[in-house]
């Protein structure tokens, strides 16, 4: 079973089994007025997003949304892919669009989740 820690300062998604890393990627966490929350969560829904917006654009939140069991937060890929590594969301953890897709065929809804500074 697959477990995910979010590492803050290294603004690092990890994907994990049992202790062992499997895979890692770079993300994009909150801003200084808007932190990502500390805290241990559940993935509670995936929201697919291709092209939802008028012209063919991506949302906001990528391709895909993973929504946390903290309302409003989520593990989501992006439509600014140079946010990725930066503070600069509203509290979310973005991802490149690829990595989010990869990330959530290990990641089922009931798939913990840790974030830590």
């Amino acid at each position: 079973m697959y477990w995910i820690i979010v590492d803050l300062s290294a603004r690092r998604l990890y994907l994990l089994t049992g202790q062992t890393v499997v895979q890692s990627w770079p993300v994009g966490i909150g801003k200084t007025l808007t932190q990502t929350p500390i805290g241990r969560y559940t993935i509670m829904n995936k929201e697919p997003y291709p092209f939802s917006h008028p012209g063919g654009r991506l949302s906001p939140y990528g391709v895909l949304w993973m929504g946390l069991s903290r309302k409003g937060y989520g593990i989501h890929g992006t439509n600014n892919p140079s946010s990725i590594g930066k503070k600069v969301s509203k509290g979310c953890i973005r991802m490149y669009n690829r990595d989010v897709e990869t990330l959530s065929r290990y990641a089922p809804i009931g798939t913990h989740v840790v974030i830590r500074p």
